[in-house]
């Protein structure tokens, strides 16, 4: 498998602390080879990171607890921790990518799909936590060593489900960086919880978030940005790569690569030919496709925006259970969990 399976439970300081543990072997050669580490070295110090500190801590103190947590467990510098978090509300553009995909079939059941798209080198050594806390729901979510969960694809306990895609927005403002909001966005019990908190928060940066909970028959896609917050209710199908394609978002200053462009185009034709009986197995099968020099799945050593695909993620949500298979770039899956469920 293309990641280990780790469960962590505890308060907030114990939670961090173990995800910088779960970490530390592999963060030293991580960011020696990551090129947007080298480019946001600049920035330490600055008092603008500093302004986002301040930010996080009021509006967020538990997920700062975790935070702080996680730069004890890794044995590095705080403000280095932050600094790597705050990659995607200072640089234009990052080595973050994504597809999502969503469905309603006609039994009922909501699907949401992701390519959890980042930097190749991660390839094998990610890991899928599955985390009890004492105060809040508790989660099961795709992990990147060294940052906090909740910014590629994740459930919680309370059954809200969580996708996100990077937006490579040309804006920079003071407020919560994007991954501490989609991190607290794992908090919430409710859909309703989770569109306001996105609306109240002050956003440094940009994500897509694909929105859907097992108490609730909607699926959202909210496109969240410095200043403005667009959420359209998603009717049978939607796919959505790394731009705004919003019409109340769509005309702010962007970086669109060809990657993000062609992945666009082609979820939205495949999507657009699923018939009435479509179903999940059609989800899968866009989010594996190969076709095109671009593809949606993404395996190439020449990739123009130095992603590859991590792994792919299958959330089946009902009434009473949600149920996520994680796939490593075939067909098949390698575990199926009810999220719901406690753990054995």
């Amino acid at each position: 498998m293309a990641y280990k399976y780790v469960r962590i439970a505890g308060n907030r300081r114990q939670v961090g602390l173990a995800l910088g543990k779960l970490a530390r072997p592999i963060m030293g050669p991580y960011l020696e080879q990551s090129g947007a580490w080298e480019t946001l070295r600049p920035w330490r110090g600055h008092p603008f990171v500093d302004e986002l500190a301040q930010q996080t801590e009021a509006a967020l103190p538990q997920i700062w607890e975790e935070f702080e947590g996680l730069a004890e467990g890794l044995r590095m510098p705080l403000k280095d921790v932050l600094l790597w978090h705050c990659r995607g509300d200072l640089l234009h553009s990052t080595t973050d990518g994504c597809t999502s995909a969503a469905l309603r079939t006609g039994d009922g059941s909501r699907w949401i799909g992701h390519n959890e798209d980042g930097d190749p080198y991660l390839y094998g050594r990610c890991h899928l936590v599955d985390v009890a806390l004492d105060d809040a729901p508790g989660y099961l979510s795709f992990y990147y060593p060294g940052s906090l969960p909740g910014h590629t694809f994740a459930a919680n306990r309370a059954g809200l489900v969580q996708t996100i895609n990077n937006l490579r927005t040309r804006q920079r403002h003071a407020g919560v960086p994007r991954m501490f909001g989609a991190r607290a966005v794992l908090d919430c019990s409710t859909l309703d919880e989770a569109v306001a908190l996105l609306h109240n928060l002050p956003h440094a940066g940009s994500f897509h978030h694909t929105l859907g909970a097992a108490s609730d028959p909607r699926l959202l896609s909210a496109e969240v940005t410095p200043g403005s917050v667009s959420i359209q209710e998603i009717g049978r199908r939607y796919g959505h790569a790394n731009h705004m394609v919003h019409a109340a978002t769509r005309s702010q200053a962007q970086i669109v690569t060809d990657s993000s462009r062609a992945r666009q185009n082609r979820i939205e034709g495949l999507v657009d030919g699923w018939l009435p009986e479509s179903g999940s197995a059609d989800m899968l099968a866009a989010l594996l496709d190969t076709e095109g020099k671009l593809p949606i799945l993404r395996t190439a050593k020449d990739d123009p925006d130095d992603e590859n695909t991590l792994a792919t993620a299958m959330f089946e949500i009902t009434d009473e259970a949600v149920v996520l298979r994680v796939y490593d770039r075939k067909a098949r899956a390698d575990i199926a969990l009810d999220v719901m469920s406690d753990p054995d």
